[in-house]
């Protein structure tokens, strides 16, 4: 009765923490956050405001999905309690039904015995009136032999004797035909004291059998009433599974708006951003997530990292550090990429996605290696393409992601041409040797030295990145490489 109550009352506990959930969740913000709002937002609201307003609507159906996470957790603890509660009441409904049959085994046997008892009196009553008759007829005997004369006696024997020893032989007979008769009543005493206490047995299974129905028909309504609120539990449990779902998918959904419309923040990209934006284009370009976010973090640290110099001289390409001032020489190719870097600045400013000049928007400066400049810089955003490579994918990318013109500077755009640039230098493939000879390619060098200081850096990362994928951690080795 105790644990009935606590069931109560805790289920009870529940429906109200759900509903005072609702209510929350019901609030300003929940209102602002519905999807058709969210739409509306899109058309009515300036870029900023829209952006602040996907950024709040994600942050809150995160924290809805883990409140339901949480409510789950609870949820299944109580299904499990209940669960074993059902599991023990029928455990007991089945030794209770084993009993009953053992008892009524017993009562069934105890009947036979009974019956045969009865038998067994009935047919000792016939010989106990057997002996009485045999008995009267003795005593009628010897009654005669008394009354006879003396007379009659002589006449009656040819000696005396004769006399004497038939009267001995009646009397003998007489007293073994009473100890027979002596005998027979006990043992008709002895049946019927074994039926009487065979009969009371009998009476007391019956009354256990009575007695184990009820507790059995007391055990099956407490199991009914557990598998009831069982019921209640699991559409509670289906309940917080769908909305949890729904939060989950919704704050995806707005992350993958968000991700239309920002640009690298400063600090770069949130790590878990960048895990979920790889393994959503993995899905469509057929490059490992893992792989694709170690070359990105090899190359800029997945966003932490700036271009370092600005373009000024559209001629020789030169351009300027941007930290220094001072000339940095070879910064873009201008017989490959200045033009359709030039193109790609204005169509971004003009779609409202750059509020900078093409001499003030950063790129990559040309490395230098043993005091020798190394190639050519100019490579944009996280992704660290050239923009004559970019020009290149630029058609497929606005296609995947649909935003037009495609932005290098954009998280979005960035990680799948990163992906697109992979797939085509075979990463798809998934295998080691597919993958590190992707990698030094996008690098642009296959030597040992690259090899060393490029290729087998991305491969070691692509392990760490893996291991967060598949386990939603990793190593402290892997931890301090990344972070």
């Amino acid at each position: 009765m105790r644990f009935k109550k606590i069931i109560f009352f805790g289920l009870v506990f529940l429906l109200g923490f759900f509903c005072l959930k609702q209510v929350v969740f019901s609030g300003a913000l929940g209102q602002d956050c519905l999807w058709e709002n969210i739409e509306q937002g899109e058309k009515t609201l300036s870029r900023d405001e829209y952006r602040q307003l996907l950024e709040r609507c994600k942050a809150f159906y995160e924290q809805k999905s883990e409140e339901l996470e949480k409510d789950i957790s609870k949820t299944e603890a109580e299904k499990k309690t209940l669960s074993d509660a059902i599991y023990s009441f029928q455990r007991k409904i089945q030794n209770l039904q084993y009993q009953i049959n053992q008892s009524n085994v017993m009562i069934k046997d105890l009947g036979q015995q009974i019956g045969n008892t009865e038998t067994s009196i009935e047919k000792t009553g016939w010989k106990i009136e057997e002996v009485k008759g045999r008995l009267r007829v003795l005593l009628r005997a010897k009654y005669e032999e008394d009354q006879k004369s003396t007379i009659e006696i002589l006449l009656g024997e040819e000696t005396l004797s004769g006399f004497f020893d038939n009267l001995v032989a009646l009397e003998a007979l007489n007293v073994k035909t009473q100890d027979l008769l002596a005998n027979i009543k006990d043992l008709k005493t002895d049946l019927e004291d074994q039926k009487q206490t065979m009969d009371s047995e009998k009476k007391d299974l019956e009354n256990l059998v009575t007695i184990k129905e009820l507790q059995k028909q007391e055990s099956a309504r407490e199991k009914a009433q557990q598998e009831y609120f069982l019921q209640l539990t699991e559409k509670e449990y289906q309940k917080y599974v769908a909305e949890q779902k729904e939060a989950t998918e919704k704050a995806t959904k707005i992350g993958n708006l968000l991700f239309e419309l920002i640009q690298v923040p400063e600090g770069g990209i949130k790590f878990e951003d960048a895990v979920e934006i790889a393994k959503s284009i993995s899905s469509q370009t057929g490059v490992r997530a893992a792989f694709s976010l170690a070359v990105l973090w090899q190359e800029t640290r997945i966003g932490k990292l700036k271009g370092g110099c600005y373009l000024r001289n559209v001629t020789t390409g030169d351009g300027v550090y941007i930290k220094t001032g001072n000339l940095a020489p070879k910064t873009m190719k201008p017989t490959r990429d200045v033009s359709p870097f030039l193109k790609i600045v204005k169509s971004l400013n003009d779609a409202g996605f750059l509020q900078t000049d093409a001499f003030h928007t950063p790129v990559s400066c040309c490395m230098i290696t043993n005091g020798s400049y190394f190639g050519w810089g100019g490579a944009m955003g996280p992704a660290q393409f050239i923009a004559s490579t970019w020009m290149l994918y630029k058609d497929e990318i606005e296609q995947k992601t649909g935003q037009i013109p495609a932005n290098p500077w954009s998280v979005r755009d960035a990680f799948f041409a990163n992906a697109l640039y992979l797939r085509d230098l075979g990463a798809s493939a998934q295998t080691y040797s597919a993958e590190i000879r992707a990698a030094l390619r996008y690098f642009g060098c296959t030597s040992s030295w690259c090899q060393r200081n490029y290729g087998n850096p991305v491969m070691n990362v692509a392990n760490c990145f893996q291991e967060y994928i598949d386990k939603g951690s990793m190593s402290v080795i892997c931890q301090e490489s990344i972070f």
